[in-house]
């Protein structure tokens, strides 16, 4: 067990540390490359956040864990939501005055939706998978296109992200890292797969459960030291721009790899419990955020129920596996 843990340990810091290396490589080759800042926070900086969850999603998937992966992803958007953004909300609360948020909330509701749709018959098939990726593929199109037409609306998150890529990196460097940390994120989520599935099965646990606990925890590490630092920063918009990115993304990208790399059934668990609770906090993270009558605001009061929702969720998942 114990060789099992210190894989799972380092295999979370090396997934931390490879997506940084990997957004900050990313960043700063599509900067080189005449990119606007806001478009690369929007596109780059989501997808590489989401970098973890998808490398062990389809890391899990291949290796034929494919409860986990489905784990990972909705223990991921859970985390986020209640965990990170509760936390940072306690820390510094967040006034959300960007435009772009706002036509994105409603979106992450339509896609969960969907997805919801999908799921019902507790089935992950091909074409569920398929129409996930493909999903993706428009989001990122979509986003490129709110990127432009915000360029002249100056759009609270152009100024935040104009301030946070970094400049002055060559087009060398800025592959040397981006390729050093898409290495290290193949090799690490390996390992964190193998260590969280060995202790899953010594602990007679589901994956499914694995993925929504420890690995879910594990690989949302990026998008809590990104909401944190934006938080302390003052750049409120890109806190929770970050979060909200990064669901849209697990629930595309993240649940759309076992789709197609291993298709087949879910544990209703997931469905019945699981998305029901991301739902529900996802709804709930459109009212504090939206700001129906002016800019939105998560305080703390609101962050730290988002966190005892957190800790209840966590409570109800240890007694289904107990009792």
């Amino acid at each position: 067990m114990w060789l099992e843990l210190l894989a799972v340990a380092g295999g979370f810091l090396l997934l931390a540390w490879g997506a940084d290396r990997f957004v900050i490589g990313a960043a700063a080759v599509a900067y080189n490359l005449n990119v606007s800042p806001l478009i690369i926070g929007l596109t780059v900086v989501s997808f590489g956040t989401s970098a973890p969850e998808m490398l062990v999603s389809g890391m899990a998937a291949w290796q034929g864990n494919s409860g986990l992966s489905v784990g990972n992803a909705i223990g991921s958007n859970i985390i986020n939501i209640a965990l990170v953004l509760g936390l940072t909300a306690l820390i510094a609360p967040l006034d959300i005055q960007s435009s772009i948020l706002r036509r994105e909330l409603p979106v992450l509701i339509v896609i969960m939706s969907v997805v919801w749709l999908l799921l019902a018959d507790y089935d992950l098939g091909r074409l569920d998978g398929s129409l996930l990726l493909g999903g993706m593929a428009l989001m990122l199109v979509w986003l490129t296109h709110l990127g432009i037409r915000s360029k002249d609306t100056h759009d609270p998150m152009d100024e935040e992200y104009t301030q946070e890529i970094k400049t002055g990196m060559s087009m060398f460097q800025a592959l040397f890292w981006l390729t050093i940390g898409a290495v290290f994120l193949l090799v690490s989520s390996r390992l964190l797969v193998w260590g969280a599935v060995a202790i899953a099965q010594e602990l007679g646990v589901s994956d499914l459960v694995i993925g929504l606990t420890i690995v879910a925890l594990g690989t949302s590490l990026p998008e809590l030291a990104a909401s944190l630092m934006g938080a302390l920063k003052n750049e409120h918009d890109i806190a929770i721009g970050n979060i909200i990115g990064s669901n849209i993304f697990n629930l595309l990208a993240v649940l759309g790899l076992p789709g197609v790399i291993l298709p087949g059934a879910i544990e209703p668990a997931a469905v019945e419990r699981d998305f029901l609770v991301m739902f529900i906090l996802t709804l709930a993270l459109f009212v504090m955020s939206y700001g129906f009558r002016g800019p939105g605001r998560i305080n703390r009061l609101e962050g730290a129920t988002l966190l005892m929702a957190y800790i209840g969720y966590q409570t109800l998942l240890y007694f289904s596996v107990t009792v």
